[in-house]
């Protein structure tokens, strides 16, 4: 979405194209989110619209500078691995599917290495 739309805005678009994937992500039922979409409407109509639960996840107010967040390091890191894949440094692709092949491609190559 444009850098004009809210946050909460933006994140309903994207939850309502996930929900219209069906099947494929029907064991869905918990996201977590950053503080920016935080709010009962946002939270209340996330639940209502798709039984979905939203965690915030949110730096301790009294830490200063960087902070190991558990939750949220799990979506960094993967990024990290998914980074050190040439394909995937940049998007290079024209279809999000071949991008997303690509990505299936780079997670089953991080796990073979990781079974050997």
């Amino acid at each position: 979405t444009s850098a004009s739309l809210p946050e909460r805005e933006g994140a309903k678009k994207v939850l309502n194209r996930v929900h219209n994937t069906g099947s494929q992500v029907k064991r869905l039922n918990l996201i977590w989110m950053d503080g920016g979409y935080r709010g009962e409407e946002f939270m209340r109509w996330v639940m209502d619209m798709f039984r979905w639960i939203v965690e915030i996840v949110l730096r301790p107010l009294e830490k200063k500078g960087f902070v190991h967040l558990p939750k949220r390091w799990v979506v960094e890191r993967t990024f990290g691995w998914l980074n050190w894949c040439r394909r995937l440094s940049k998007d290079y692709e024209r279809l999000p599917e071949t991008s997303e092949t690509f990505i299936y491609i780079a997670m089953i190559r991080i796990m073979v290495r990781r079974l050997a």
